[in-house]
């Protein structure tokens, strides 16, 4: 009996993105309204750290979109130069973006100064690594079935070594001889640099590597084996994360929660572990759910472009610092449902758009 054929978009890969936004609105509420009294304890150092895993697994799943772009392609016949171009193109368009969403901020959001516009945070940090992969693809990212080990070799050892070299780079000297617009991308400069590239960008070639081996498995019974391979390699990744955190650092200085390559390997391993987790979960009978995080991960760039301003902005400023942690829980609630509902209309608007716009062109005679 011949193996059933497998749907080109992954509906686990958009849960997984969706799960992301929604981390990410719960970092951001958190952040902005719960008020100083309320930041204490566990309850707060728990959820923060929760919400911390909006931005990897945002950056991982580029990594890994950015994979599937260039195989999908490949599977048509398309050159490997061509197919690297039009991911570099799509990094640096995702980089234009990152300066767009700095001038919005600056016009709409209070207390803004014109060097904010140059802020680095995670577009600014997505856009060039995603180009990056694109350039790894060109060099390494072969056309033929039976030539994807190097794409993930390339893409995994970039990954290991960027997260290596990340406390070496915030110890160099020669960062410090860097104009400042640069320090801001390699080593954390107060409120100017959120994200950098080193580790934040290892997120998205590890990604990467991952995305290599699950668009290749073109029918249902491979891609099972891929998961469960994913998984097992993930765990270990975690292990070793684990374990490692536990013995003294190799480096003369690094901090466990920003530069250490122990933690990196932590949020990798839960990554590859928590995405082949995911694709068994779409089989439950909790299709509702499903469908809410589909559809938000489908939308992230346009929650993402959104809420930042509404959570930090004018919008809610009235409750900026001012609620105790249950309140910011139901705060976040809502506006999580408002976020959603406001996706709904949106995707009604485009929907009738699109027909409309199909029936008139049907319409014009030939």
């Amino acid at each position: 009996m011949p193996t059933a054929a497998l749907r080109t978009r992954r509906a686990y890969i958009d849960v997984a993105r969706g799960l992301a936004v929604l981390f990410m609105m719960e970092a951001h509420t958190l952040d902005a309204w719960t008020r100083g009294s309320s930041r204490a304890g566990g309850v707060f150092a728990f959820a923060t750290m929760l919400g911390g895993f909006a931005a990897p697994l945002f950056l991982w799943l580029a990594g890994l979109g950015a994979s599937f772009m260039a195989g999908s392609r490949a599977r048509r016949g398309e050159s490997r130069i061509a197919i690297a171009e039009d991911v570099i193109r799509r990094g640096l368009e995702i980089f234009i973006l990152a300066f767009l969403f700095r001038l919005q901020a600056f016009v709409i959001s209070p207390g803004s100064y014109p060097v904010t516009l140059f802020r680095v945070d995670i577009l600014n940090v997505m856009g060039p690594s995603v180009a990056v992969t694109g350039i790894v693809w060109g060099i390494a990212g072969l056309r033929r079935e039976s030539s994807r080990t190097g794409p993930v070799l390339a893409y995994a050892g970039l990954a290991c070594a960027w997260a290596m070299s990340t406390p070496l780079v915030r110890m160099s000297s020669s960062v410090d001889a860097a104009p400042i617009w640069i320090q801001w991308y390699l080593r954390p400069s107060g409120d100017y640099a959120t994200f950098t590239l080193f580790p934040w960008a290892g997120f998205v070639f590890a990604g990467a590597a991952c995305g290599v081996l699950i668009e290749n498995a073109r029918e249902a019974s491979v891609e099972r084996r891929t998961l469960a391979a994913l998984l097992m390699t993930g765990a270990c990744v975690l292990a070793i994360g684990i374990v490692t955190a536990g013995r003294p650092s190799i480096y003369a200085q690094s901090s466990f929660w920003t530069s250490s390559p122990t933690y990196f390997a932590i949020r990798a391993g839960l990554m590859m572990v928590g995405l082949p987790v995911l694709a068994a979960l779409a089989k439950a009978p909790a299709r509702r759910m499903q469908r809410v995080l589909e559809r938000f991960g489908r939308s992230s760039l346009f929650v993402y472009w959104i809420h930042v301003e509404l959570v930090y902005g004018y919008a809610t400023w009235p409750l900026r610092h001012r609620l105790p942690l249950w309140g910011t829980v139901i705060a976040f609630t809502v506006f999580s449902a408002t976020m959603y509902w406001t996706v709904v209309g949106r995707d009604h608007v485009l929907e009738t758009w699109r027909t409309r716009r199909t029936y008139s062109v049907r319409r014009v005679p030939v």
